[in-house]
């Protein structure tokens, strides 16, 4: 016969045998014992389950900060990290041997021997004081009982008292140890184990009960985790009993002696030694950020829905969720803990963590989309609010991201920028030039306290701004009756599709309609009525700052699997929105509400004249007010980033935040510039054409 199939043969007639001893073992009736039906051995032989190959075992994922070494938080169902064995000490491998499995490295995956000095002791005492298990059958046993991929049903049948259970543990226990060596087995047994307290595998027991790898456990430590696997749910020194705990300390530190892989005085030692415990928990989810970072809790809860979204985790939102807790993902996130210390404190200062009015603002790296800094003046957390309040101070409401409850806040004039880059892409030049009265009436049917018998008849904010305009001037002195002409002129359905193009999302049921299906009579839609949030509004400005190319916001630099393996989910989605001179050209005119001057001296003023000065560098960027002052915003971008703040009452839009808050806004957002690109080389923009700058031209599209 082949030695495969005597092999296969040995395993068959073994796995009979032992199956009826084990039954014993656990104090079954001699008669059962005896009796036992060979009717398991009937079925046919199957190779090793892919579950056992290739055990897919729960593992938590981190999130870090953009160094790669600052948690964030975590994410696990089971609070587990997998490491090769070559990390775990030499004597929590001896430890977990001596009290689980003491002959492991002699058998073939069942223990004759053990079966029947177990079978022995039992039958001796009339009670279940041994088992019979080998590690490589526990191993088995955990990894079927804890699949993910079979039903409650399934998994519940992986570790009941029968015969065919049981003579199918031993069976693959036996082939297993044909497939893999004895340390491969011992890795994947400590990796998946349970010691309570929550840790599961060595790695996450090290860390729960003393905060260090399991590298560096010590003799006592060792011999304490390995004694608790047998019971964790009771034996847990933390929540459970702790004299238990020492007592199987002590067992293991006897069989240690008694294979001789430890000295009687070292055990002496180890047993003496009083229970030093250095409990430590791992945060799971974002509200366990660090305390002292309660800030980063808002990111993080944007990165968790961003993860929601990517269709490479899974196929619905559950799925997804389910592939971040399981599946032990290293993820640098694109958190700048600097930039968003500066970015939490400046909006504090606008606006204190009580306020009821907030200043959400968003910090987006042009050319990738990654989010450098995301802050709110509010606690995140689920703790309840004093006297009713809804959203302060604390919430887990995506104030600066948008998405659930918040549909945004009205931009104001920063959505000039749309019809800008709208009627630059058709071919009109910066220096296109409009008489601009003090009022316009325009052809766009209205309602409401901007309408002049049924039309739109926006004015503008002062009388100083009506004059001869071109968009240089126009944009930077806010003038609006010159950009709902220049809608006019190109087209409202134009000016909302670039706005779109540039990632502006319609939350709100109202707007996106319109967007759908109204808006070639949306003129109003220039001067900002429609919602938007902080994380939108960077995001477009950023694709200025970039020359055109805008890309979706983005929580991360890198994910890697479980194996280590790159995910493509991290990579920037990239795309060229409008041309890039276009995009030139609009970056110039955005100088001059800053108080930088365009490439062709063409400024007069602007809305922030002393953001440029204060930051010392070139910069763009507009202001904007909505009605009645309600919401005030500001953008800002260099090159290198791109910052946006909307003050607001999230929980009451009818309460007007005032046009005096603009100013600190935009000296909040300079700070965070200034503080952010303070290690940054000093970049300028490219100037646009003169074609673009001074000639009619037609459509210009593509580059």
């Amino acid at each position: 016969m082949t030695r495969a199939r005597l092999d296969k043969v040995f395993t068959v007639l073994i796995a009979g045998v032992l199956a009826g001893l084990v039954l014993a073992v656990a104090a079954l009736p001699a008669a059962l014992v005896f009796g036992i039906g060979f009717s398991a051995l009937a079925a046919p032989y199957s190779e090793l389950p892919n579950t056992l190959r290739a055990p897919p075992t729960a593992q938590r994922s981190n999130l870090y900060a953009n160094d790669g070494t600052t948690l964030i938080t975590s994410f696990y169902q089971e609070d587990r990290v997998d490491v090769p064995l070559a990390e775990v000490t030499p004597v929590m491998r001896q430890a977990i041997i001596a009290a689980e499995d003491a002959r492991f490295y002699e058998h073939s995956g069942v223990d004759l021997r053990g079966v029947v000095r177990a079978f022995t002791v039992n039958r001796r005492d009339g009670t279940t004081r041994q088992g019979a298990s080998t590690l490589t059958m526990q191993y088995v046993r955990n990894v079927l009982s804890n699949d993910p991929r079979l039903s409650e049903r399934q998994r519940a049948a992986a570790s009941e008292l029968t015969t065919a259970r049981k003579v199918q543990e031993m069976r693959y226990a036996l082939t297993l140890e044909r497939e893999l060596t004895k340390d491969e087995i011992l890795a994947r047994y400590l990796n998946i184990a349970y010691f309570g307290a929550g840790a599961y595998g060595v790695a996450a027991a090290s860390r729960r009960y003393f905060s260090k790898p399991p590298t560096r456990l010590t003799l006592a430590e060792a011999a304490l985790l390995a004694g608790l696997v047998r019971s964790p749910h009771t034996d847990d020194p933390i929540n459970g009993d702790a004299d238990a705990a020492l007592a199987r300390r002590a067992y293991v530190l006897d069989r240690l002696v008694e294979s001789g892989q430890v000295s009687a005085d070292a055990a002496a030692r180890a047993g003496a030694e009083q229970l030093r415990l250095r409990p430590r928990n791992t945060p799971n989810d974002c509200t366990a950020v660090p305390v002292q970072h309660n800030d980063w809790g808002f990111f993080c809860d944007w990165f968790t829905r961003w993860w929601n979204d990517q269709p490479a985790f899974g196929t619905t939102v559950d799925e997804r969720q389910l592939t971040l807790r399981r599946g032990g993902f290293s993820i640098v996130s694109s958190l700048d803990p600097a930039v968003q210390r500066v970015t939490a404190e400046q909006v504090r200062r606008v606006y204190p963590v009580g306020d009821e009015r907030a200043a959400p603002t968003v910090v987006v790296q042009p050319g990738t989309g990654r989010v450098l800094a995301m802050a709110v003046n509010r606690h995140y957390g689920v703790e309840a609010n004093p006297g009713g309040q809804k959203n302060h101070p604390n919430t887990v409401v995506p104030l600066a991201a948008g998405g659930g409850a918040i549909e945004g806040y009205q931009a104001g004039s920063t959505f000039k920028v749309f019809a800008m880059l709208a009627a630059l892409e058709s071919g009109l030049p910066l220096n296109t030039e409009f008489d601009a009265p003090e009022q316009l009436l325009t052809r766009y049917s209205v309602t409401g306290a901007a309408s002049c018998d049924g039309y739109w008849c926006p004015h503008n904010a002062s009388p100083t701004m009506n004059g001869r305009h071109s968009m240089w001037t126009a944009f930077g002195q806010s003038v609006n009756t010159y950009f709902a002409w220049l809608t006019e002129r190109v087209g409202a359905d134009r000016v909302v599709e670039m706005a779109e193009r540039l990632g502006i999302v319609f939350r709100s049921e109202q707007d996106a309609r319109l967007a759908r299906h109204g808006a070639q009579e949306w003129g109003p839609f220039t001067l900002g009525v429609s919602a938007t949030t902080p994380l939108d509004l960077a995001g477009a400005y950023a694709a200025l700052a970039a020359e055109g190319t805008w890309c979706a916001p983005l929580p991360v630099v890198s994910i890697a699997d479980a194996a280590g393996r790159p995910v493509a989910a991290a990579r920037p989605g990239c795309r060229q929105a409008v041309d890039a001179d276009v995009a030139r050209a609009a970056t110039d005119a955005a100088r001059c509400p800053v108080g930088d001057q365009s490439m062709y001296r063409t400024c007069t003023g602007g809305t922030a004249p002393g953001l440029r000065q204060q930051l010392g560098r070139p910069v763009a960027g507009k202001t904007g007010s909505s009605d009645g002052y309600a919401t005030e915003t500001v953008v800002a971008f260099t090159p290198q980033l791109a910052v946006a703040s909307i003050a607001a009452n999230p929980d009451d839009p009818r309460d007007p935040v005032g046009q005096r808050v603009q100013q600190q806004l935009v000296a909040a957002v300079g700070e965070v510039l200034a503080a952010a690109l303070r290690d940054e080389p000093v970049r300028d923009f490219v100037p646009p054409s003169q074609s673009t700058a001074f000639q009619l031209t037609g459509v210009r599209a593509g580059n």
